[in-house]
């Protein structure tokens, strides 16, 4: 269930803290890349394949880079499942804000759901090359809040 919060910043950002710092965070291997087909020819979901998404005119597929794409865009995910009882509302705006002002970089977010483990998560891109700084970030954000 999505949750409206009323509260202050530093309320905000507090309770966002906890939130990272209990979410399970599942770091990929690998470079990935999105795989384009049009809208009439659906793609295969594979087992390399993390998420599919879609707009008026074709298909966007994340897959696991192999030799066949060139000239695409190399992503480092990862992800973040969160309790069921953790209020996770403005997370994406939050983190993407921090990664942005701490490394220059901007994400990607894809979100799903999966009652199962606590309801929503999101899988996050950012440029390879950064993948790593983009988790040290994220970890000293987990290890301040504990």
């Amino acid at each position: 269930m999505v949750s409206v919060s009323m509260e202050t910043p530093e309320q905000t950002e507090r309770r966002l803290r906890r939130v990272i710092a209990q979410a399970d965070l599942v770091a990929f291997d690998g470079v990935w890349c999105f795989e384009e087909s049009p809208i009439d020819w659906p793609p295969a979901l594979t087992d390399d394949t993390l998420a599919a998404v879609r707009d008026e005119q074709s298909w966007s597929r994340l897959v696991r880079l192999t030799q066949r794409h060139q000239d695409v865009e190399r992503f480092g995910i990862f992800s973040f499942h969160f309790p069921a009882e953790l209020d996770n509302s403005g997370f994406v705006g939050w983190l993407a804000g921090v990664l942005k002002a701490r490394l220059g970089t901007g994400v990607f977010v894809i979100c799903g759901s999966n009652r199962a483990r606590g309801g929503v998560y999101d899988y996050w891109g950012c440029p390879i090359d950064l993948l790593d700084d983009a988790l040290a970030v994220v970890e000293a954000l987990r290890e301040g809040a504990r």
